[in-house]
């Protein structure tokens, strides 16, 4: 029988080379693939790319391919990851939301672009590095937390479904990330040493730069749940809902972002207690089973990536789902995720629109 072939998406970093390695070990069939994702060259506005060294990581995941001794070839997104990300990106920051970019990436570009690139080159998977876990069983591929639970990135993978899941491997679900920089010195990988990617891939300098330059934030009134006006915002862009420092204002108790208002170009300040939120209201659903819950659910939800998990109750319908926490909740903000657990299983997820 011959040997499964899979294309491995190299991003230059640790994670995804020790994945390579760690399959070739397994006894799979590889080839490397790295993503040309946005344009080296500086920022005009003629290219509307930002800047970013994005070419040393394809020459780095080309050298983990030498070492490995496997094909590699590069795809180019850089029009598709502008659309499908950094437009995404800024036109939620205009309406006063708070998006996640790495969720738009793995739905659009990674398991969309990149996926059905690799398959279209007759590959049995595609794997990457992420830490995640996939099992097939009671006729149902399902998403799991990491064993690393430190280091999961099941909640960056909640749009998957059973489709995309079929054709998937997460080599590193089963590892502990310290154990991750040992293998790759171990095994020789050329980025033993390298250092682990920040933030935002795109974003090289700061956040006040960067929407600076895409945005031309306008300032505008900051004010309390009465209206009534306590100071100036430098644009709502550079606020999220929760945030205290930075709001220049000297008031008796600590105030927080509790409202962004785009139309009006205001931001509403309260007090922590004004913060809490008993649900939300979240839309662009997906459910990794394929099938909508019919009755209420006792999930855990995380609503930001760095969240704990917090008890609640989901009612979901055809469009969008209702969440009522077991206790209210801090800083639920419009445009992040909402992921839904029971154990360490994803269910599925979406996005925020509406606290309650």
């Amino acid at each position: 029988m011959s040997r499964k072939l899979v294309a491995i998406a190299l991003s230059g970093g640790v994670d995804s080379s020790v994945a390579a390695a760690l399959l070739m070990e397994s006894g799979y069939e590889l080839v490397g693939i790295a993503m040309q994702l946005w344009s080296d060259e500086a920022h005009t506005p003629d290219n509307g790319y930002p800047p970013c060294p994005s070419r040393q990581n394809v020459n780095d995941a080309q050298e983990v391919c030498r070492t490995l001794g496997i094909p590699f070839h590069v795809i180019h997104l850089k029009t598709q990851f502008k659309q499908h990300v950094i437009d995404y990106f800024c036109r939620e920051y205009a309406r006063g939301r708070t998006p996640n970019p790495c969720i738009a990436c793995n739905q659009h570009i990674k398991f969309g672009f990149l996926l059905d690139h690799a398959l279209s080159l007759g590959v049995d998977y595609l794997a990457t590095g992420h830490y995640a876990r996939i099992r097939y069983y009671n006729g149902a591929y399902h998403l799991l937390q990491s064993v690393d639970l430190e280091k999961d990135q099941s909640y960056m993978l909640y749009t998957l479904g059973q489709e995309k899941l079929s054709r998937l491997l997460f080599p590193l679900g089963d590892h502990i990330k310290a154990d991750i920089r040992e293998l790759a010195k171990q095994k020789g990988l050329p980025t033993a040493g390298k250092r682990s990617s920040q933030d935002i891939c795109f974003i090289t300098s700061d956040y006040g730069s960067f929407l600076n330059r895409y945005l031309s934030p306008a300032p505008g009134e900051i004010v309390n749940s009465r209206g009534e006006v306590l100071g100036k915002h430098r644009g709502t862009a550079f606020y999220t809902i929760g945030q205290r420092h930075g709001l220049g204002l000297a008031t008796p108790e600590p105030l927080y972002v509790t409202k962004i208002e785009a139309d009006t170009n205001r931001i509403v300040v309260g007090t922590k207690e004004e913060l809490l939120c008993h649900g939300l209201i979240a839309a662009q659903i997906n459910w990794v089973s394929g099938k909508i819950p019919t009755q209420p659910l006792a999930v855990n939800a995380k609503i930001r990536y760095r969240a704990p998990l917090i008890p609640a109750i989901i009612h979901a319908e055809r469009e969008n789902v209702e969440v009522r926490f077991r206790e209210p909740q801090p800083a639920v903000t419009p445009g992040q995720a909402v992921v839904f657990y029971q154990g360490s299983e994803v269910l599925g997820g979406g996005i925020i629109e509406n606290p309650k």
